[in-house]
């Protein structure tokens, strides 16, 4: 997916509530910006948002000197929905469609995303729980899905959010954890997870996780390391988690499915779907869709 104008609005955004997060240093705030600003207007448009918001966040660690901005952010929204988790266990077990609930959850999770505007409360992770147990599920049916992914031997899941990992703990449970590899992010990029995020979580004592070898907030191939690459080409499916990996790899030539809600107008408009919608989106599958 490109790069549209009106996401440079976003970019400018997402720069400042970074940067104001950390200080309230003026100073800072306007080097930062006018770094981004320059970096802004020579942009490739053609490259997808990701790769734009890897090189801005690059900046605000260097200028700010924190490795990882949104570390806390991350750590409190582990341990709330690791809270979550025995609740989120039992819905999952007592349900009669064990799948669908868990498919439901994975795709509750993607609320928790500090990219888009307007910021996370914890109360709104509940809410969504509520709100995506019963929400129709555009594309494929979780019922239609299921047989795809039990016919797959092995499973790139690719991960987006902290505190989101703990819901994909619930899906990976009803996939198999002996088929399923995960994926994190390379380096730190905005609040997506980390293998430390996998560690503290412990999504690591499930399956085997990987890095993309890319600190963007997706995953743009022609960034990430041989190792996932290879890992990627091996695998018989992929389950792309969220927006950015959605952004990054609308064209991949490969069995996926895209999990994710739309949280952006302009996703929105490319997909011709409202904000708020749960999209279990496959590609390059065969057999019925």
């Amino acid at each position: 997916m490109k790069t549209y104008l009106d996401c440079i609005p976003c970019f400018i955004r997402q720069t400042l509530e970074t940067v104001r997060m950390l200080t309230g240093d003026e100073a800072v705030c306007e080097e930062v910006l006018r770094r981004v600003l320059k970096l802004a207007a020579c942009m490739d448009m053609q490259r997808p948002p990701p790769e734009m918001a890897r090189k801005i966040h690059r900046i605000i660690r260097e200028v700010s000197g924190i490795e990882d901005p949104y570390r806390e952010v991350k750590e409190r929204f582990n341990r709330l929905v690791l809270d979550m988790l025995p609740d989120l266990e039992k819905r999952v077990e007592s349900s009669p469609d064990p799948f669908d609930t868990a498919v439901r959850l994975a795709l509750a999770g993607n609320i928790i995303d500090f990219g888009t505007p307007g910021k996370v409360a914890e109360e709104d992770v509940l809410e969504t729980v509520e709100e995506s147990l019963v929400a129709p599920i555009h594309g494929w049916s979780p019922a239609r899905m299921k047989p795809v992914v039990d016919r797959a031997a092995s499973i790139l899941y690719l991960g987006d959010n902290a505190g989101e990992i703990v819901f994909d703990r619930l899906l990976i449970e009803q996939i198999g954890r002996g088929k399923v590899t995960f994926a994190v992010r390379g380096g730190p990029a905005i609040n997506d997870a980390l293998q430390a995020d996998a560690d503290s979580t412990g999504l690591s004592d499930m399956v085997s996780v990987i890095d993309s070898g890319v600190d963007a907030p997706g995953t743009p191939l022609d960034l990430c390391s041989p190792a996932f690459k290879q890992t990627l080409s091996e695998s018989d499916l992929v389950l792309s988690k969220g927006q950015g990996n959605y952004e990054t790899l609308s064209d991949l030539e490969k069995p996926v499915f895209f999990l994710f809600r739309v949280k952006c107008p302009l996703v929105s408009r490319h997909l011709g779907l409202p904000e708020g919608t749960l999209v279990a989106e496959g590609r390059n599958i065969k057999g019925p869709s």
